[in-house]
């Protein structure tokens, strides 16, 4: 335990997209009680809808991928300012009520203590744990962001990019190419409406009307879901067969050339990602402790004690 804390302090020290050292303990005395009520909240919600795992496991990855983890994507949009939430990629985020709930419980308990983001933090550890995935230790005492804007959105990785452009995206975080292969594997919850993927099912190139990387009875099997053109606007697919079950199974799919977006598919294609794909198919714990180690190198991306402890996650103070 405190082996692991000086390493960790020794990381944030030297991690140049980080202003803050973060602490596990940084609640002890202000509000001992935070990780349980954040829990306990995300497992109710969790109870009574299903989707909400993968969708605040989501909303962490948006949120510290554009201007680090500081609740951001949390802020409603004003007259004059046009929020992260309302960016194109952020319109399909769900479940910000799980979040205001744990926090107006939080405020009730120990009023102005304990942050937004940090909040997310936990509640993202929790719902992977939650599903039957690994468990780490949040480090906390990040602080509230008072700017989102939704044109900066554009910055997210999009699920048509290459593995080149995932690498440099993720690398412009602190992130590394074990990073992002295990992070991406975060995809084993969810679900993708058709208009992500369905680029790859018709008319694909001049050569091939159908991305020719994807298993040919799955590609048919979504056009099926995804027809051109698409009356349904809540069509498509899950991401992972087993996909309210938090496990390697994105991976298997990946090698059964049957990954939903282009960036997943290209992580098999690619000789600098392709053989952690493998390790991860074939070795289950080994893929849960490197996702647990990048949640926790994710979560400290952008942290700043330039903040503040809002009293609502969706408004400054």
């Amino acid at each position: 335990m405190i082996c692991s804390s000086i390493f960790f302090i020794i990381f944030v020290t030297i991690n140049p997209l980080s202003e803050a050292i973060l602490d596990p303990h940084y609640y002890d005395q202000t509000c001992p009680q935070a990780e349980n009520i954040v829990s306990e909240t995300v497992r109710n919600a969790s109870t009574f809808d299903p989707k909400v795992p993968a969708r605040i496991l989501r909303m962490f990855f948006h949120d510290c991928f554009i201007r680090g983890c500081d609740a951001s994507v949390l802020l409603d949009s004003t007259p004059e300012n046009k929020a992260e939430k309302d960016g194109p990629p952020n319109i399909s985020l769900r479940a910000f009520h799980v979040i205001d709930e744990a926090k107006t419980k939080l405020e009730k308990a120990c009023p102005h203590a304990v942050s937004c983001a940090d909040i997310l933090a936990i509640a993202a550890r929790d719902v992977v744990t939650l599903s039957g995935g690994p468990s780490w230790e949040v480090f906390k005492g990040r602080k509230d962001g008072r700017i989102s804007r939704a044109n900066e959105t554009i910055n997210l990785p999009a699920p048509s990019f290459n593995t080149s452009q995932l690498i440099q995206s993720f690398s412009k975080r602190g992130l590394s190419i074990k990073d992002l292969v295990a992070l991406s594997g975060g995809h084993t919850l969810g679900f993708s409406h058709c208009s992500s993927f369905e680029a790859r099912l018709h008319n694909f190139s001049s050569v091939h009307d159908t991305d020719p990387s994807m298993n040919v009875e799955f590609a048919e099997s979504l056009k099926k879901k995804c027809p051109k053109p698409n009356q349904d606007r809540n069509a498509g697919q899950l991401l992972d067969s087993s996909a309210s079950s938090f496990d390697n199974g994105y991976y298997k799919q990946i090698l059964a050339g049957k990954g939903v977006f282009a960036s997943d598919q290209s992580l098999y294609g690619d000789f600098r990602t392709k053989w952690i794909v493998e390790t991860f198919a074939r070795d289950e714990s080994l893929f849960f402790s490197e996702f647990a180690a990048s949640m926790v190198k994710l979560g400290n991306i952008g942290v700043s004690e330039n903040g503040e402890v809002r009293l609502n996650c969706r408004v400054v103070n």
